[in-house]
């Protein structure tokens, strides 16, 4: 008997992590609260993570109007998801990811309800290493849920409440008037959107076909690099294996790896490549939604005509700027690809969804790499 009574003690105290109950698969329907799910939740002050949730990074994180993230993988115990060297991990049933948007508060004012602020820094962000966000210096917006069901993936969207306590169920999306604060002052104001649950389709979607979803940043390039753990720094990929969450990878020396797109120490190219194949690569490929285009910005791509080089559009009108190729080595400012990147009006930008404002330093990248591009492009008459 006392062993049972043991056996049991343990059992709690394993199943309820920082008082969390255990995460909560949901096989089916769409709960109405992110802690029905008990993946992450606000409690002392922090946004926490339960047991067996996994947090992760990615070497160059795609743009959302320069929100900061914290993403994670739950597994179900005793399965893993399975290794591509160049897709997405093929995930079991029973996988929860999710993907909090969050934004630091501006340095020296009081909190209120739409000041955010603009900038990279991190260092404020998490309570501990691996151990959730510190609520008192962040204003948290959405946390979005990928759930592989039976039938594949499925997106949940939840919004957080002004308290900062609880995430409750948008399916038709949500729009919030947010200002954007530099460290110098200088403020901008925007429409921060979170996408209804069927417009997810536009990025996630693997196969333009199909139209099935799956996730984007679990492949093996964006996740070869470290990361700072409870217990220590690790690499990603290593962490997983270990954790039992992935099978069938090489060591982290043998798998690819994209570049870091602020790390001024690598090429203008590799940057450059890794911000087209996160921000853009998941719509133009071969299957993605920009299919038809001809315009293809993922990491394998050539760097020719599919990638935009003296490519003319496959459509002329508002998108183009009156430009007449996606890329004119040398000219930046003739070459449509940063003239949608460095728009914010719907029918011009690019990424059409995702994003209200222009991404100042990523466009600044592009432009740099356009202009460091040799040859010319032949304009028929």
């Amino acid at each position: 008997m006392r062993g049972l009574l043991l056996w049991f003690a343990l059992l709690c105290l394993a199943a309820c992590h920082h008082g969390m109950q255990p995460v909560a698969f949901q096989s089916e329907g769409y709960p109405q609260k992110l802690s029905d799910w008990h993946i992450v939740e606000a409690r002392d002050g922090v946004l926490q993570l339960n047991e067996g949730v996994v947090p992760y990074e990615l070497n160059t994180p795609l743009f959302t109007d320069y929100a900061h993230k914290l993403r994670t993988i739950w597994m179900p115990k005793g399965v893993s998801a399975r290794y591509s060297a160049t897709d997405t991990f093929d995930f079991p049933v029973g996988t929860i990811i999710s993907k909090t948007f969050f934004y630091p508060l501006p340095k020296n004012e009081a909190r209120n309800a739409t000041d955010v602020a603009r900038t990279y820094d991190t260092s404020l962000d998490f309570a501990a290493p691996g151990q959730g966000l510190e609520l008192a210096n962040v204003h948290l917006v959405e946390t979005r849920l990928l759930v592989r069901r039976k039938d594949g993936w499925v997106a949940i969207p939840y919004v957080w409440n002004a308290e900062q306590t609880e995430a409750r169920l948008a399916r038709t999306g949500d729009v919030q008037a947010l200002t954007l604060v530099s460290d110098n002052g200088e403020r901008e104001n925007f429409n921060y959107v979170v996408p209804d649950q069927s417009q997810c389709v536009s990025c996630h979607a693997h196969d333009w076909t199909t139209r099935a979803l799956q996730p984007i940043g679990p492949k093996a390039r964006h996740l070869n690099r470290d990361y700072r753990y409870a217990d220590g720094d690790e690499n990603e990929l290593a962490h997983l294996i270990r954790v039992g969450y992935l099978t069938g990878a090489p060591t982290p020396a043998d798998a690819p790896r994209n570049t870091n797109w602020t790390d001024t120490h690598a090429s203008l190219d590799a940057r450059t490549r890794a911000y087209l194949d996160i921000n853009c690569g998941h719509c133009h490929n071969p299957k993605g939604a920009a299919n038809t285009t001809g315009l293809t910005l993922d990491i394998a791509t050539p760097e020719d005509r599919h990638i935009g080089i003296c490519k003319p559009p496959t459509a002329a009108g508002q998108g183009t700027g009156d430009h007449l190729f996606d890329i004119v080595p040398g000219h930046p400012d003739d070459s449509i690809l940063p003239y949608r990147l460095g728009s914010a009006e719907p029918g011009t930008m690019m990424p059409e969804i995702g994003r209200s404002t222009v991404h100042k330093e990523g466009l600044a990248l592009i432009k740099a790499w356009i202009a460091s591009q040799p040859g010319e492009c032949l304009v028929l008459h």
